[in-house]
């Protein structure tokens, strides 16, 4: 008797979460998308000594593969509970294996509510403005090729009271955002918007740190990002403002390696595309971007700069499709530049062939030219391409790639 009980405890006790669980939906998707490339670097600095020797290298790399598990459930009403976990894999090596206990939900994740009348609010972390470039060569073609390798980044100019880190200093961190409280109006007749607010946008809030005896080290930093658009039947455009001030700010009186991420930034962007009736879309991108100094670097403009993109697509036979982009940038306008010739353009041009609905092969060439005193490079090199954090003032790189892409 006390066995049948026992029993029948036990299946109330595991019938009642998977009552709950039937009331949510839970769907996994992802993306498997993987390069082997060649990376070249023209007009070699003598600048170039030691370990860094080499003109070129050959190797695979990863195109931001990712396993995304997302959950609803809907409470009635017009109202539903979201979630999302975005986990970053690499397929090509074992990174984070030795660190495993390191975070390995680096995309857009979140939680939240959304409702059709007044819209979605979620807490996490999420992509803002950097992406917002017309492009869609990242899309079957390698990551490195989009125009956001310049769109995205400024400060690229050689040592005069400032330091170029890494191609420059990326706009909205050139990735997520964290600490983020995010709100996307519902669509009233093809206009929405978003309005973000970060409560530190590089690191952990850090607003009650103790004092590091340095000026400014304790600053309460934010940032704000708008972004209303405009979506019709074959056209669309879009204005995105960027702004934040870290947590502690900059104190040292230049910006390096270790402070570049520090500095306030202020970024205007505006972007959009056409669609014409025989398969080609034509977009538009411009930016115009700030970073100023605080604390002991109160009142310095380290970069000001403004940079132009046209992207455009072609899509013929229904499993064709032809991707590229023209951008440039201009000469920075900030008092730290004057005089040198930091201006920059990058031409790519990608094709791709789909297998079937889900996967796709593609070749890509892009190429930079960076003036005497430019040091753009192009978009996520270090941390996924083939490890070439940067390049010297004035070289100009060059990648040829085969991308594999399988979405799930």
């Amino acid at each position: 008797m006390n066995r049948k009980i026992a029993v029948a405890v036990a299946a109330g006790f595991f019938a009642v979460p998977a009552t709950a669980l039937a009331q949510s939906s839970v769907t996994i998707s992802g993306l498997l998308k993987m390069s082997f490339e060649n990376l070249k670097l023209g007009d070699f600095s003598s600048g170039r000594t030691g370990a860094i020797t080499n003109k070129s290298q050959y190797g695979l790399t990863d195109d931001f593969s990712r396993v995304i598990i997302n959950v609803r459930e809907d409470m009635g009403g017009g109202l539903a509970a979201i979630g999302q976990l975005d986990i970053r894999v690499k397929p090509d090596d074992q990174q984070g294996a030795a660190q495993p206990n390191s975070n390995i939900v680096q995309g857009n994740s979140h939680v939240g509510l959304m409702s059709k009348s007044w819209g979605r609010v979620f807490f996490g972390r999420q992509d803002l403005h950097y992406m917002n470039t017309a492009s869609t060569i990242n899309a079957k073609n390698t990551l490195r090729a989009d125009s956001v390798s310049l769109l995205a980044f400024a400060g690229a100019w050689s040592p005069v009271s400032g330091e170029a880190v890494n191609g420059g200093v990326g706009i909205a961190g050139a990735t997520r955002t964290q600490n983020v409280v995010h709100y996307t109006t519902p669509s009233w007749g093809g206009f929405s918007g978003i309005v973000a607010y970060s409560s530190n946008p590089i690191a952990t809030d850090g607003d009650m740190a103790a004092g590091s005896g340095t000026l400014n080290a304790d600053r309460k930093g934010h940032a704000w990002n708008l972004n209303p658009s405009y979506v019709a039947a074959n056209w669309k455009v879009g204005y995105s403002f960027w702004k934040s001030k870290p947590d502690g700010g900059l104190t040292t009186a230049v910006p390096g390696p270790t402070t570049s991420a520090a500095i306030d930034q202020r970024s205007h962007r505006l972007y959009g595309d056409y669609t014409f009736g025989f398969g080609l879309r034509a977009g538009l991108a411009w930016d115009k971007s700030t970073l100023e100094g605080n604390g002991v670097t109160d009142g310095v403009t380290f970069s000001k700069r403004v940079v132009w993109s046209i992207p455009l697509q072609y899509t013929f036979m229904d499993r064709h499709q032809i991707t590229g982009h023209y951008t440039w940038a201009k000469n920075d306008q900030a008092s730290l530049a004057d005089g040198l010739n930091t201006k920059a353009n990058m031409v790519a041009i990608g094709y791709s062939y789909d297998l079937s609905k889900r996967t796709s092969i593609g070749v890509t060439y892009a190429r930079i030219k960076n003036g005497s005193n430019a040091g753009y490079t192009f978009y996520t090199n270090a941390s996924l391409g083939l490890g070439v954090a940067g390049v010297m003032t004035g070289e100009d790189p060059r990648l040829f790639g085969t991308t594999l892409r399988h979405a799930f």
